[in-house]
This record gives structure tokens, C-alpha cells and sequence, in this order.
């Protein structure tokens, strides 16, 4: 009964996870495709608004989010049994995490001067991503222990995709907008502590609930 138990936890925590992923994968691609190509079509002023917002630093938000969509394309694989089994490719696989973590939160750095929901944005926007470098570094330092490495690197992980835990969030205050009568530039700072600060201890509460799982195939 425990091991059911168990096994059903683990698969809503692996649902939770893929769910986020495709959230992440999602706004990222979409961003992609109205930077490169801008809708034609008259959009909410809302959301023109934003899109301006980021068409205004094209170079740089590309130069960021297409890392990003690679990282969590990735993630599915990298925790896969199958390529968990397969020493080599999970390693390659890592090498390929850290490269583009470590560009995706640089990049976000300068994002960061730029905010849409302003200081209070700016203020989880580099707490959160100097976290995620600092657990990205601390797994590259620790990768000659299998258990510091997974651990440094799952945290690093639900950093990062705590900007898919965000997207619901704004989601909420943009339908409450008749009742909050709140602008992207009053909740977009909110949105992001909430989505950030929640995946976070998501991620701690999973590293303390499964202090043993196996993980292999850690880089040399």
C-alpha cells in the first residue's frame, strides 16, 4: 500500500513537472514567433503593450529565451530512466543543461534592468536568477558527488522553472482585472515572487521527500 502510495505521488510530481515544461516551452516559442514575426492583426492593447516591451530588446530576449526553450526541452530527457541508463548521453545531456543554464541566467541579468512590473519585478527577477546560478555552479563544483551534483541541480532547475508557475498567475490577475482593476505594471512584480517563491519550495519540498532517488550519469 506505501508503495503504491508512493508511486502515485511520484506521478503527480512527474505530471507537475511535464506540465511546466510545456508551459515554459510554450510561452517561449511564442515569444519567439512575435518577435521574428510581429502580428499583423490589432492585439489587446494589453497585450501589444508587453510585446512592444520585449520587441524593444529583440536581440537580447532571443539571445535569452532560445537557450531557455532548450533547457526545458531537454529536462524531460534528462531525467528519463532510459537516458539515465546510458552514462554517456545523460552526460553529454548535462553539459548541454550547463551551457545553456548558464547563458539563459546571465542573459536574464540585463533583462532584469528593464522591467515590466518595475523594482519590485526587477527584485525577484535577480534574486531568483542569481539563485539559479549560484545552484547551477554549485552542481558543476559538486559534480564529483552523484547526490550534492542531483541535489544543487534539481534546485537549479525549479529556479528556473519557476517562470512557467508565473504564466497561470498572470493569468489569474489578468482575468480578475474588472474586479482588481489592476495593469501588467502593478502585478507583474506580485506574479513573480508568487510563481517563483511557490516552485522554489516545490523543488525543496521534493529534495527533502526523496533524499535517496537514483541518479546517474552525472558528468566526470
Amino acid at each position: 500500500m506505501g508503495r503504491e502510495t508512493a508511486q502515485k505521488r511520484t506521478g503527480w510530481v512527474w505530471a507537475a513537472f511535464l506540465l511546466l515544461c510545456l508551459i515554459a516551452a510554450a510561452a517561449a516559442i511564442r515569444r519567439i514567433i512575435v518577435l521574428i514575426l510581429p502580428p499583423a492583426i490589432e492585439r489587446v492593447p494589453q497585450m501589444a503593450a508587453l510585446d512592444a516591451a520585449f520587441a524593444a530588446h529583440k536581440s537580447l530576449t532571443l539571445f535569452h529565451i532560445v537557450p531557455a526553450l532548450l533547457f526545458v526541452i531537454l529536462l524531460p530527457f534528462w531525467f528519463a530512466r532510459r537516458v539515465r541508463a546510458r552514462p554517456d548521453v545523460h552526460r553529454r545531456m548535462t553539459y548541454a543543461l550547463f551551457i545553456l543554464g548558464t547563458i539563459t541566467g546571465i542573459t536574464a541579468l540585463p533583462l532584469s534592468l528593464h522591467p515590466i512590473g518595475g523594482v519590485n519585478e526587477a527584485a525577484a527577477t535577480v534574486l531568483y536568477d542569481s539563485l539559479f546560478l549560484f545552484s547551477l555552479g554549485r552542481a558543476w563544483l559538486l559534480r564529483g558527488s552523484t547526490a550534492l551534483h542531483r541535489t544543487w541541480m534539481i534546485r537549479a532547475i525549479s529556479v528556473l522553472l519557476g517562470i512557467a508557475t508565473t504564466r497561470p498567475v498572470m493569468g489569474v490577475f489578468f482575468a480578475t482585472e474588472s474586479i482588481t482593476h489592476l495593469q501588467p505594471q502593478q502585478f507583474f512584480g506580485t506574479a513573480f515572487w508568487i510563481g517563483f517563491t511557490a516552485t522554489y519550495i516545490a523543488g525543496e519540498a521534493f529534495l527533502r521527500s526523496h533524499p535517496s532517488e537514483p541518479f546517474t550519469g552525472r558528468p566526470d
